[in-house]
């Protein structure tokens, strides 16, 4: 299916969910410091869906399966620092619009339109100006926007033909960034020397990164994105980059290896742990099964683990139901993956849970990002993790709720382990699943060998 008829076929699925006209704007890029020197721009994901094309300073009308494309032409002075830009009657034709005019005509098709509230602050109040009323942030849409909002979660929870070839072409690079750094790390210094490396081949591919990477020896630090420090060789180097394709679809893996080149016999240990964690979760990945009960197959799996080297004790049931795993595993088994690398978190937990469920305030569960049962169609991100985290195993509060399940003294034979993260990209099939990233090696002899090549 071409991609004009993919994206027909997206507005005419919207037309069946939604009854009310749409309009949604790709929004403007962000200047940095002053007015000519701006950041990349990325269109939002939700004008991506159904626009296909990264346009600037544009916006789309949907009706009845029809769409509307509104964007001005360039102007002569664009030409001489941007180059020709294509007309709007072929950006049209590239998008399978059915009309086009210019930007200020959608002032007089803006009745009874839903929307979704866009991240920048510019075209945010465009979009209040326009339509006339207030428009709820993301994470609290109301109304027609609420009815939008909740349309657009059930046609993306479950990727297309069109987006998972996307998805397919982000997990392809995203893995060959991941090869890169490892082959860097025999002769990197510090930890900027193998971003550089895993982000040149992901430039390479005409892709940018999806979101800021983390490349650390600072493991403990879930979103680290400092790259100053020293490699030194009894070091775990976490590497969480992935690879964004030029229409906006998302790669996103993790691995773990040791910069000296081997595991030392704690670090895989632990390992060995998270790899177990991570290979259970996946083998049970299939349409029907609940997210929940996936990470809380990580958090028993880790728990076991940790009880079986003799940092946890007691029954794997009651370590996990007092969420003693969490001070090791405190973040949720993954994500959903699609247009954003945490795909449509910006509509809150919206699309992340099913109806009338609500985040738990449980230490174990709280950050938990998914909770719905699974579909043939989802990308989902599976990355269970154990970090030693100064600010959790020092809080007083907590080393006295869980003195008598763990063992210190055994924990501080680990200090070499700072954090350890290992996550696919999987993808739920008809019957069960499978790893888009599977050509990225996850054994540790497998990894040692890749390192020493």
């Amino acid at each position: 299916m071409s991609l004009p008829e993919t994206l027909r076929d997206r507005r005419q699925k919207l037309a069946n969910l939604c009854p009310h006209p749409v309009i949604l704007w790709s929004g403007q890029s962000h200047a940095r410091n002053f007015p000519h020197n701006t950041y990349p721009f990325r269109a939002s994901s939700h004008f991506l869906y159904f626009a296909g094309l990264p346009i600037e300073n544009a916006a789309i009308r949907l009706a009845s399966g029809k769409l509307e494309l509104f964007i001005d032409e360039s102007s002569p002075d664009s030409a001489l620092w941007h180059g020709e830009m294509p007309l709007r009657s072929e950006i049209a034709e590239a998008i399978g619009a059915d009309a086009a005019f210019p930007l200020s005509e959608l002032a007089t098709k803006t009745d009874s339109a839903a929307t979704i509230a866009v991240q920048d602050s510019s075209t945010y109040t465009e979009q209040t100006q326009l339509l006339h009323r207030e428009i709820h942030p993301q994470t609290a849409p109301t109304g027609i926007d609420l009815d939008l909002a909740s349309a657009i979660v059930a046609l993306r929870l479950a990727h297309d033909a069109g987006a998972i070839a996307e998805l397919r072409k982000a997990s392809e690079v995203t893995v060959a960034a991941h090869s890169a750094g490892m082959t860097a790390t025999a002769t990197a210094k510090r930890e900027s020397d193998i971003r550089a490396a895993m982000e040149s081949a992901i430039m390479a591919a005409n892709m940018a990164c999806s979101y800021q990477s983390i490349v650390t020896v600072h493991g403990e630090v879930l979103h680290n994105n400092r790259y100053h420090h020293v490699l030194n060789s009894g070091d775990l180097l976490l590497a969480d980059v992935g690879a964004e394709t030029e229409t906006g679809w998302a790669g996103d893996v993790t691995r773990t290896w040791p910069v000296s080149g081997r595991f030392s016999h704690s670090q895989r240990e632990i390992y060995d742990i998270v790899l177990a964690a991570h290979d259970t979760c996946i083998a049970n990945v299939k349409p029907g099964v609940e997210y929940q009960d996936i990470h809380l197959l990580a958090c028993r799996t880790i728990a076991s683990g940790l009880e079986d080297i003799g940092i946890l004790k007691g029954k794997i049931d009651d370590l996990v139901d007092m969420d003693a795993h969490a001070l090791f595993f405190p973040h949720g088994v993954g994500h959903l993956l699609g247009l954003d690398v945490h795909d449509m978190e910006d509509l809150g937990d919206l699309a992340g849970y099913a109806a009338g469920r609500v985040r738990s305030d449980r230490f174990g569960l709280c950050y938990l990002r998914l909770n719905r049962p699974l579909q043939a169609g989802m990308l989902v991100t599976i990355e269970p993790g154990f970090y030693q985290v100064p600010a959790i195993l020092e809080d007083r509060e907590r080393r006295d709720r869980y003195k008598d399940v763990v063992n210190w003294e055994r924990l501080a034979q680990f200090a070499d382990v700072r954090g350890i993260r290992i996550e696919d990209d999987v993808l739920v099939t008809d019957t069960d699943c499978e790893v888009l990233t599977v050509a990225l090696p996850t054994d540790p002899d497998l990894i040692e060998q890749k390192l020493a090549a």
